[in-house]
């Protein structure tokens, strides 16, 4: 098992931006996360779910023609501050379907900070 950081967190997160569209009660929703990990993400949102919640959401992946449909936990939330918003660790269906989304995750890394800082954050040597 890897070690949590000084913050609580085991998968070191990259600040990501995608589309996140929900169902609460019978209201849909959409959000942006602001920042994903391997294990989880934060969506900002005026309106976070009550900790303890399970719920099925789809997040827009540019790369992908379809959104990545996921099953997300909140495990902490906080409302009426400036950076509103709640923090998800997803709940995988099977081993297939994390390895999935776990090499999705890395490749946003990637685009997103280049390919030695993700190695750095992952802990992974980078191929010249």
């Amino acid at each position: 098992m890897t070690e949590p950081k000084s913050d609580g967190r085991v998968h070191p997160r990259a600040p990501i931006e995608l589309r996140v569209d929900y169902k609460k009660l019978n209201s849909f929703f959409a959000d942006y996360t602001k920042n994903i990990s391997k294990g989880g993400t934060f969506i900002r949102t005026r309106k976070p779910l009550p900790v303890g919640t399970r719920f099925l959401f789809k997040l827009g992946v540019p790369t992908r023609t379809e959104p990545f449909e996921l099953l997300g936990e909140v495990v902490w939330s906080q409302g009426e501050v400036d950076d509103a918003g709640m923090g998800i660790r997803f709940v995988y269906n099977d081993d297939a379907q994390r390895f999935s989304f776990e090499d999705l995750v890395e490749r946003l890394m990637t685009d997103s900070l280049g390919s030695e800082l993700t190695g750095k954050l992952l802990n992974k040597t980078v191929k010249p």
